[in-house]
């Protein structure tokens, strides 16, 4: 079997050591006569795989004993309404960075669950960049401000996290366990883990123990985050297999030397994808500002729409897949996740030179 480079924004790429251990553990799980996915959840063998990957995650992601970290179902998604309806009480009120695509689909579902208002836009920019602090408007007695780390779609993150006196909630999803984060601004971080961590299914919520003190009582059992941190996210059946792998893929950023080393191995490559768009006399062309580009997606546009689709065709044919843009913003996308192997990224980078040499 010949394996692609697969550029997808999600589900993404994930270690082939990785999927190769999964393979050899499917039907019979360390000698236990049956695939981990038929298992209880109560079982001692899962258990153990339960709890290794809690470990794993707030391990290599640096969380402090401070904080829970929640394995739910569902993905970011869920979370735009499940966070406004934890941690917004009587009378709050949160603010939102509208930065993109799901920026603003996190503020329009929290609207539905709480007072929300929207601290900064980026609609008359394009969404080319993020906002610097100084044009944050909050206001006084604000509960959190939501920000979106990495947009996927536009192809634009947070270089630094905003340095403010309110608490920050993040939705990290394309960009988690991609860098190390300072914990000290941060409430919650959540996102779904089908974009850098796992298959898709899963979200991982990391909140604080004293904002769990607090949250909204009045919910129903699954919605509540501080019924979760009590049972260890097994309250209920979690998705097992999700996990699982996710346990896996965390082992492997942890020997190759954590988030920091996941930041390094994003700014490289990125960077040589960043360099073939900037040298190439302007035959591809990146609408994200250079300081707010992403390490995850990176985004860009050819001549025309039908160089665009041409590109992405013979790309395709060369191994290289999933690289058409988002339906809604067209163009090219590239999503250079952790576990995207370099010769991936090399192999793209030759191609973008001999296609601008053959179409220019």
């Amino acid at each position: 079997m010949t394996r692609v480079h697969n550029f997808c924004a999600g589900p993404c790429t994930l270690p082939l050591s990785v999927l190769e251990e999964v393979q050899a553990e499917l039907v019979d799980f360390r000698g236990s006569g049956m695939s981990l996915i038929e298992m209880s959840h109560r079982s001692t063998e899962y258990s153990a795989v339960h709890m290794d990957t809690l470990a794993l995650f707030r391990e290599v992601f640096g969380v402090p004993d401070a904080f829970s970290i929640l394995l739910l179902q569902g993905g970011a998604t869920l979370q735009f309404a499940m966070v406004p309806m934890n941690l917004l009480g009587p009378g709050e009120q949160a603010a939102y960075v509208r930065s993109g695509t799901w920026g603003n689909g996190a503020q329009d579902d929290a609207a539905h669950h709480g007072e929300v208002y929207t601290a900064w836009d980026g609609r008359d920019l394009r969404y080319a960049r993020m906002p610097a602090d100084a044009e944050l408007a909050l206001r006084d007695g604000t509960r959190y401000l939501h920000v979106t780390s990495n947009e996927t779609i536009e192809g634009i993150r947070f270089s630094e996290f905003p340095g403010v006196d309110v608490p920050l909630v993040a939705d990290m999803s394309s960009d988690y366990l991609s860098r190390p984060i300072p914990w000290n601004r941060f409430d919650l971080v959540y996102g779904g883990v089908q974009k850098n961590l796992g298959p898709a299914g899963l979200g991982v919520v990391v909140v604080r123990d004293a904002v769990l003190e607090r949250t909204n009582r009045d919910l129903g059992s699954y919605l509540r985050f501080d019924q979760h941190a009590a049972k260890d996210s097994l309250m209920n059946t979690p998705p097992m297999f999700a996990i699982y792998t996710m346990g896996k893929v965390l082992a492997w950023i942890r020997d190759l030397g954590g988030a920091g080393a996941m930041a390094d191995r994003g700014a490289r490559r990125s960077g040589a994808v960043y360099e073939a768009i900037d040298t190439s006399d302007g035959f591809y062309r990146g609408p994200a500002e250079v300081a707010h580009r992403s390490h995850m997606n990176v985004v860009f546009r050819l001549p025309d729409e039908k160089l665009d689709a041409r590109f992405a065709e013979q790309a395709a044919g060369e191994g290289l897949v999933n690289l058409k843009g988002h339906r809604s913003v067209g163009g090219i996308r590239a999503s250079i996740y952790n576990a995207m192997p370099d010769d991936g990224v090399e192999a793209l980078v030759n191609f973008m030179s001999s296609f601008a040499e053959a179409n220019a």
